[in-house]
């Protein structure tokens, strides 16, 4: 494990994704930053256009950039590997902008929290906006599948949707009351897994199936609040404990391995596997951890 502290304190690294340049790009929430994480440990910060802005989520685009989700200010941002930065408005009275995924269609994809709705952002400023069934759902991780079609954890409402390109959307309901799915990932196989914050599990859907069956697991600590998942190369999910400062395994069989951050208030949020198979934490807290997950698992 090593271990990298962002430059500016209370900055709030959040949510990872491997950029094309070889390096982890990761949101400072607190601070408006984007942080780049360098293979040999350099931390580079770039202030954003608002310091409020909250960037959230994150992920690489089509273009050889990192877009991402400007929560607070209701905007889609992007930055070039070089540093560059610009936005895009939303239309809307605050949306909330939040999951943000590249699409099969070239087109970048976000979740909004509070219009109930999943947005199309082309890369020259195009917005559509596909309503989703019901009110108050708060849609808020999102992925592109296997499939070709996008897939949305539903916080509010149990449930997991899928969206096709043309704005096709279909729920699949949670077994548990009070699952509260937030973190989502598309394994290799085209299953989807989640974080149950409410509920303390982790969940699988195999939508190859006419109902897609769910597959629950619950973590040992039911109040350890589960938030972001990401798939290793093995195919086994991992995943952050916000509440116990830990991140765990869980394999399709139901294995579930957990491991201690070093600070048990760490708060981690998101995590992301580089092209090379190490895993990388972000901590509220101010870090930004480096696993080797081969020793994690076997520690």
């Amino acid at each position: 494990m090593g271990s990298h502290t962002v430059p500016t304190a209370g900055a709030g690294p959040y949510a990872l994704a491997a950029g094309p340049d070889g390096a982890v790009w990761c949101t400072l929430v607190h601070a408006g930053r984007i942080a780049r994480l360098a293979p040999d440990g350099r931390i580079d910060e770039f202030p954003l256009d608002s310091p409020d802005c909250g960037p959230s989520l994150i992920t690489a685009g089509p273009d050889g950039a990192l877009w991402f989700t400007r929560n607070r200010d209701h905007r889609i941002g992007r930055i070039t590997t070089d540093g560059r930065t610009r936005s895009y408005a939303l239309p809307g009275a605050e949306p909330g902008p939040y999951g943000i995924a590249a699409g099969p269609d070239g087109a970048l994809w976000y979740t909004a929290l509070n219009t109930h709705s999943i947005g199309r952002l082309t890369p020259d400023g195009e917005v559509t906006e596909y309503p989703l069934p019901g009110t108050g759902t708060f849609p808020s991780f999102l992925v592109t599948a296997p499939d070709g079609a996008l897939w949305c954890t539903l916080n509010q409402a149990h449930a997991v949707a899928r969206i096709t390109v043309t704005g096709d959307v279909r729920l699949f309901p949670l077994p548990t009351d009070g699952a509260a799915p937030v973190g989502l990932a598309a394994g290799p196989d085209g299953s989807l897994w989640f974080a149950e914050i409410g509920a303390g599990r982790i969940g699988r859907l195999d939508p190859s199936g006419p109902d897609g069956a769910v597959t629950e697991y619950p973590l040992p600590d039911a109040q350890c609040r589960p938030h972001a998942v990401a798939v290793a190369p093995d195919g086994a999910c991992w995943f952050t404990a916000w509440a116990t400062g830990r991140i765990g395994r869980v394999t399709k069989d139901g294995r579930v391995t957990e491991v201690a951050l070093a600070d048990p208030g760490c708060e981690p949020h998101g995590l992301a596997f580089a092209a090379d198979g190490t895993l990388y934490v972000a901590q509220e807290s101010g870090d930004i951890t480096r696993w080797d997950v081969t020793a994690a698992t076997e520690g």
